[in-house]
C-alpha cells in the first residue's frame, strides 16, 4: 500500500461525482472526445489506483457508436442498464451481461435503442488507441 492510499476502503459515490469536463483527460484521443460530447456520451472516474483498481461508470445514449479502438490493459465491461452491440459481430449485451477484453484486442460497440449505462474496470491507467 502506498503512503497516500487509505489503510480502509475507498468509497466512490456516482450521484457524488462530477461528470468530468473530458477535454482534460488525457486518456482519449480528442476527436473520440469531441464526438461523445456532441452525442452525449459521459462518463464518471470511480477508482483511480486505489487498490490497483481503475474503473469508471458511463452513460452512452442510444444508438451511440464507440468506433474501433484498444487499450494497453486488461478490462472487463459490465453492462447496468441498456445493451449494446458489437461491432464486427459477437452477440448483444443486455443489463448484468458483461465481457473481459485483454490489453491490445481492438473491439467498438454500438449502444442499443435503450442506450447504455456501464461499468468499466481495467487492471491499469489506459491509453486508448483508436484504429
Amino acid at each position: 500500500m502506498s503512503p497516500s492510499e487509505p489503510e480502509g476502503p475507498s468509497f466512490f459515490l456516482v450521484d457524488e461525482l462530477p461528470w468530468p469536463d473530458e477535454s482534460q483527460v488525457a486518456s482519449a484521443p480528442r476527436e473520440l472526445v469531441e464526438e461523445a460530447r456532441r452525442k452525449g456520451a459521459r462518463r464518471k472516474f470511480l477508482a483511480r489506483g486505489q487498490g490497483g483498481f481503475h474503473s469508471q461508470y458511463s452513460d452512452f445514449p442510444p444508438g451511440y457508436t464507440v468506433p474501433p479502438h484498444s487499450h494497453d490493459h486488461d478490462e472487463m465491461i459490465v453492462v447496468l442498464d441498456g445493451s449494446c452491440t458489437m461491432l464486427g459481430g459477437g452477440p448483444t449485451l443486455k443489463a448484468y451481461d458483461s465481457m473481459v477484453l485483454l490489453g491490445g484486442y481492438e473491439y467498438g460497440f454500438t449502444a442499443g435503442d435503450d442506450g447504455m449505462k456501464f461499468l468499466t474496470i481495467r487492471t491499469g491507467e489506459t491509453q486508448t488507441r483508436l484504429r
